[in-house]
């Protein structure tokens, strides 16, 4: 189950950072050659932040076959779908041979990349949560988010190897080809593994009970007052990781190759650093849930983030390789890291197994479009503002951080349909009658939107 979580998302994040790593260095130069270099980035990361306009919709989707027929399925047909939309991307015509029918391919290819993405992420976490036991859930919660660094690692290592093996011309001409044509394999390997997994016991519970959703899991959503603030709150503690993450992974690349002018090579190769230092850590944030809890963890991370990024981008002026190497190795390898490997859990604890699917994905989904989709864009449009000084995208990196951090303090813990951590929260004596050693809340005798809480000035209830 954890290497089936794991190596889907790492196919997955594989093929749609390829994209964005593609999208600052390759893709102005033969999509958009008609403008001037900045223009051409900016018109690159366009179709970048397409790619998530296109995750909500693979979000409902998915979300709602996911809560419906369940994860398993749901899971084989988006990874498929992802892989064939990245190796087509790998074998279209540049603006040269069809003029303006590539950009129109690429951008179509792209929504497919989002609507497959969409549809990906919350299934993995749930792949893993749902099969956790009692108080290693935020471990388990960990493992598929670590394929979101080793995807990265792969995509920017393999540009790296690819540029500097070819060298700049050849890379140009097809060897950029070569890394979306991989995913093929990736993806073949990854459904072998896959479709051997059984359905989740939490699923198969809430099936066996009749409790899976009478309507649309979306509409079973907005009927609960608990739900819509959790939506709500869950996207706004969304904007700083996504922001970050798309700040040191993706707007730096190009940040350093042009208005730095570093070497790509190195660049590549330290992203690939930073991203494997980062999937080493993850587990250990994952861990640390399992002591402090989710909410907890991902509220001192995100602290942590907000006042990193003012020191990062002073270390990144310095001019060196060496110190854009380190600045981004601790942002990027290490505090995000930190939250990154609790947010999983975190948002599976927002939402009832009937619905959790379908919420998770609206949560992480739709906040993408504003957190991540238009980042890059946003940090170079506010980069040309100040003339090259990072000061005023400093200022906004902050800002998503301190919305974020307000956003995840008022998430109650006695809320959540999850318990993590090893507070008094978290052990609760069973209910009374329940016949549930522990009244796990994803045991298999009883699906979790029946789960204890605590109540204040003592006692506990049942979130129906």
């Amino acid at each position: 189950m954890v290497l089936a979580s794991l190596l889907g998302t790492t196919v997955e994040w594989y093929d749609f950072f390829l994209y964005s790593t593609a999208a600052g260095l390759v893709f102005g130069k033969l999509f958009f050659p008609a403008v001037d270099g900045t223009v051409g980035t900016m018109l690159a990361f366009a179709t970048f932040a397409v790619g998530f306009v296109a995750r909500p919709v693979g979000g409902l989707i998915f979300g709602h076959l996911g809560d419906r027929i369940g994860r398993k399925h749901t899971l084989a047909f988006t990874m498929g779908l992802m892989g064939v939309s990245t190796a087509l991307i790998g074998l279209l015509p540049t603006y040269e041979q069809v003029g303006i029918l590539a950009p129109a391919l690429l951008l179509v290819l792209r929504v497919a990349q989002g609507v497959a993405l969409g549809g990906e992420w919350a299934g993995a976490v749930l792949l893993a949560v749902e099969y956790g036991p009692e108080g290693r859930k935020g471990r388990f919660g960990s493992y598929p988010q670590i394929g979101l660094a080793l995807g990265l690692a792969l995509g920017t290592g393999v540009f790296a190897l690819l540029n500097d093996t070819l060298g700049e011309t050849a890379f140009l001409e097809y060897g950029w080809r070569i890394a979306f044509l991989i995913s093929l394999v990736l993806v073949a390997v990854g459904l072998a593994v896959r479709l051997r997994i059984d359905e989740t016991p939490a699923f198969r519970a809430a099936r066996r009970l009749r409790e899976l959703p009478r309507s649309a899991p979306l509409v079973e959503l907005s009927r609960e007052r608990a739900a819509r603030r959790h939506v709500l709150l869950g996207m706004l503690a969304r904007w700083g990781e996504g922001a970050a993450f798309n700040t040191w992974a993706v707007f730096a690349i190009t940040y350093a190759t042009t208005t730095l002018e570093l070497d790509r090579t190195a660049v590549l190769l330290t992203v690939t650093a930073a991203a494997l230092v980062m999937a080493a850590l993850i587990p250990v944030s994952g861990a640390t849930v399992d002591r402090l809890g989710a909410r907890r963890v991902y509220l001192v991370g995100m602290s942590a983030f907000t006042v990193s990024v003012l020191p990062a981008f002073w270390l990144f002026g310095t001019g060196g390789t060496w110190a854009f190497a380190a600045a981004l190795v601790v942002t990027l390898g290490v505090v995000h890291a930190s939250f990154y490997g609790a947010q999983g859990t975190l948002f599976a604890a927002l939402f009832a197994t009937p619905v959790r699917y379908t919420g998770m994905s609206f949560v992480y989904q739709v906040s993408g479009i504003f957190a991540s989709g238009i980042t890059p864009l946003i940090m170079t449009a506010l980069l040309a503002l100040g003339s090259g000084d990072p000061w005023w995208a400093c200022g906004y990196l902050v800002l998503t951080g301190l919305v974020s951090v307000w956003a995840t303090s008022r998430l109650r813990e006695e809320d959540q349909h999850l318990q993590t951590g090893r507070g008094s929260f978290a052990q609760l004596p069973p209910l009374s009658g329940s016949g549930l050693p522990g009244g796990g809340s994803d045991s298999p005798q009883r699906p979790d939107h029946l789960v204890r809480t605590a109540v204040r000035g003592g006692g506990t209830r049942v979130n129906r």
